[in-house]
């Protein structure tokens, strides 16, 4: 579904990306590790359309490459993406910060909407009723009419990607998802992106919990100096000796041989 091919990005003779490279396939979770300073928000930026890269294509199917489609048309394609710190309104209700995800796929139209045509009022009943499962889902729909920032910060993680899921993603990714997050948060967060991979929903997520990438991903990529050094199953990776030298460290490695 989506192919990063040999991505570089400098900035004034700084080399962040070198040359990264892999595939997400639909309906797998695809983590992306590596030590602070790798490339990784940097490459998710490239990916999203935040950043363009100095060399190297992103192509997500069946639309090519994404440096010929304009940023503001990325999420009508099935694009979303939450981002490492968290980017509510907070003033805002929890369920509008929900529909504010399904503007890209409304059909109505601003006049019809003001209007209040019968074609806009269904829509706009559909997107609403659409909202309140989702919200549902993520175990919000109590708290539907409150303030964005009333919520816990896992709440809130958990209203991101809610509000990611209105957009219909058939690509969803997460930057930091779990950061913290505390262990009953995390083992929320795990199933709930576990259900939307069952959907068949590819899942792009860059984290540093080792254990919950481990027990959720289908196949890990890792960074280190903005080269790929790795990419494998959680099993291939985590006895990979580049991975434990740059990354997972000593104390991994002694874990793994005890």
């Amino acid at each position: 579904m989506l192919s990063v091919d040999n991505i570089s990005m400098r900035f004034m003779g700084l080399t962040a990306l070198d040359g990264v490279s892999f595939t997400v396939k639909q309906g797998e979770v695809h983590a992306l590790i590596g030590p602070n300073g790798a490339g990784k928000t940097t490459l998710f930026n490239i990916i999203s359309g935040v950043q363009k890269p100095s060399s190297g294509t992103v192509s997500f199917e069946p639309f090519g490459d994404l440096a010929k489609i304009p940023l503001g048309l990325r999420s009508g394609l099935g694009m979303m993406r939450t981002f490492q710190n968290i980017r509510l309104f907070g003033s805002m209700s929890v369920l509008e910060n929900v529909l504010l995800g399904a503007t890209c796929l409304r059909r109505g139209g601003v006049l019809g909407a003001a209007i209040g045509s019968p074609a806009a009022r269904r829509e706009e009943h559909s997107v609403v009723a659409a909202a309140y499962a989702l919200l549902e889902r993520v175990g919000l729909a109590d708290a539907a009419l409150a303030p964005a920032l009333s919520l816990s910060y896992g709440a809130q993680r958990r209203l991101e990607i809610a509000r990611a899921l209105a957009g219909e993603p058939r690509l969803l990714m997460l930057d930091e998802p779990a950061a913290g997050m505390n262990d009953a948060e995390r083992e929320t967060l795990a199933d709930l992106i576990s259900s939307i991979r069952d959907q068949g929903i590819a899942i792009l997520v860059v984290e540093h919990d080792m254990p919950f990438i481990n027990k959720l991903s289908d196949r890990i990529t890792v960074l280190n100096f903005g080269k790929r050094i790795a990419s494998g199953s959680p099993y291939e990776i985590c006895r990979n000796p580049a991975v434990i030298e740059a990354y997972l460290g000593s104390e991994h490695r002694d874990t793994e041989h005890a």
